[in-house]
């Protein structure tokens, strides 16, 4: 099992920062993906922003060039730098980790509230 712990979220004002980070617990598993997803009132989950095991990275398009998604290997953490945040990015962010083991198995962290005013 990996126990994920989120922190960060909160209550800011249109154009403003935030920065979330999730730290996944010890654990024998190896991490290869973790990702961060979000979900709005009354919408699907979807997904935000994705780092690989070499680093590479993806983004929803709606956020590209104002979030930016970081990990630390060796502490097993990922990291979501928001900024110019806007009221559409409102909404409860999840993290999620994915192992290398076959088949892949999947984690979810218990969500933090974003909510951007305008």
């Amino acid at each position: 099992q990996v126990q994920l712990v989120e922190s960060g979220g909160g209550l800011v004002q249109a154009g403003g920062s935030l920065r979330l980070s999730c730290a996944a617990s010890q654990t024998m598993l190896v991490i290869n993906t973790m990702g961060w997803y979000r979900q709005a009132p009354g919408k699907q989950r979807e997904l935000v922003a994705i780092i690989f095991g070499g680093s590479s990275t993806n983004y929803r398009d709606s956020v590209k060039g104002r979030f930016t998604i970081s990990r630390d290997h060796a502490k097993n953490t990922v990291h979501l730098q928001m900024n110019s945040l806007k009221p559409e990015d409102t909404g409860v962010y999840y993290c999620k980790v994915q192992t290398v083991t076959f088949p892949p198995r999947e984690f979810w962290g218990q969500g933090t509230q974003v909510t951007v005013s305008s």
